[in-house]
């Protein structure tokens, strides 16, 4: 019977009556074999192959078989790595150990492949499945209860704007921060500085004016610069008045003020004065001169000076306007001078 060697290590599997007299140099080659692969290996591809077969070798020593294999070379383009034979179930870390920042495909038949990056170790399994033999990597899931990384730990860097579990590099942490917009395009922001920073662009259209607080819709208005109305020369409202205003008011009135009786209290303090002649028969007194006699008085004082008043039921209106005429107010300035601290409005781009 045969020599075979259909293992997953290509060991010369020695028939019944095989290798008669070579016995044990079949078996110490297939034990430098098993070290071999439990070892370190290293291949050479081909300068600028895009295609390399590693195929190991039945019973011979052979790099491909190393648990731990290193591809070497240099390379412009991806290279395709096909491992045989194709019935060959196995685990092996690979190492891409090329020069020219250029990955390798690991191939075993027409099923899954695994690129390795240029620098990159990877643990893959080999399936054996012949012509559709498929090659996985077998830490895809792997799970680690805290595990600790020295050194300087590298790892793929997803794409920008990946929002998932996955660990997150530098490169990837730099991008994101690098490309952050706490500010939408075209936002206004006000700046204490005379150039607007890196990634706005400073707005001319505003210069020497107040700003406003609002709660409604923004704009502008005004039309005398602040520096001008609030400045050491300001010019107010005020000073001399000059001229007369006309007038075409016109004033209606109707109506009847009520009489009033008034009492002796409301009448002011007064006398009546009297006097009467005495004649014959009963002039019984004679003056000196020896004319005829006679005598005067008063009624004594009567009235209050009281306080009155009048009823009315008068009603009018008054229509027309005053206008300015031909007045004039003088203007006067005063030195306000208000503090201020300047700042630019930029707009982000």
């Amino acid at each position: 019977m045969a020599s075979t060697y259909v293992n997953n290590l290509r060991l010369n599997e020695m028939g019944t009556g095989d290798a008669s007299g070579t016995w044990g140099n079949t078996t110490n080659t297939n034990l430098e074999l098993i070290g071999e692969a439990l070892g370190f290996g290293t291949e050479a591809i081909t300068t600028n192959a895009d295609t390399h077969a590693t195929t190991v070798a039945d019973g011979a020593s052979d790099a491909g078989r190393a648990m731990y294999l290193k591809y070497t070379g240099t390379l412009d383009s991806t290279c395709t790595i096909t491992i045989g034979p194709n019935t060959m179930k196995r685990v092996q870390i690979i190492e891409n150990g090329t020069s020219g920042s250029q990955s390798i495909i690991i191939k075993q038949g027409s099923g899954a492949t695994i690129t390795i990056l240029t620098g990159e170790v990877k643990v893959v399994s080999l399936d054996g499945a012949g012509s559709g033999a498929a090659v996985t990597e077998v830490f895809t899931d792997l799970s680690l209860a805290s595990p600790r990384m020295t050194g300087t730990p590298t790892s793929t860097t997803a794409n920008a704007g990946t929002d998932t579990t996955q660990v997150a590099t530098t490169a990837f942490v730099k991008t994101a921060v690098d490309n952050a917009e706490p500010f939408p395009s075209s936002t206004s922001m006000l700046f204490q500085q005379t150039s607007a920073p890196t990634g706005w662009t400073k707005q001319t259209t505003h210069n020497d004016k107040a700003l406003r607080i609002i709660t409604g819709t923004v704009g502008t208005g005004g039309s005398v610069a602040f520096s001008t109305a609030l400045g050491s020369g300001a010019t107010v409202a005020g000073g001399s008045v000059s001229g007369n205003p006309t007038s075409n008011l016109s004033v209606s009135v109707s109506g009847n003020i009520s009489n009033t009786t008034l009492s002796i209290n409301q009448i002011p303090s007064h006398s009546h004065g009297s006097g009467r002649n005495l004649e014959s028969p009963f002039n019984q007194v004679s003056d000196d001169g020896g004319g005829t006699g006679g005598f005067t008085t008063n009624t004594g004082n009567a009235g209050g000076g009281g306080a009155h008043n009048h009823g009315h039921n008068l009603s009018g209106s008054v229509s027309g306007n005053i206008t300015a005429g031909n007045l004039a107010v003088g203007a006067s300035t005063a030195a306000i001078n208000v503090n201020y601290v300047d700042f630019i409005i930029a707009n982000k781009d």
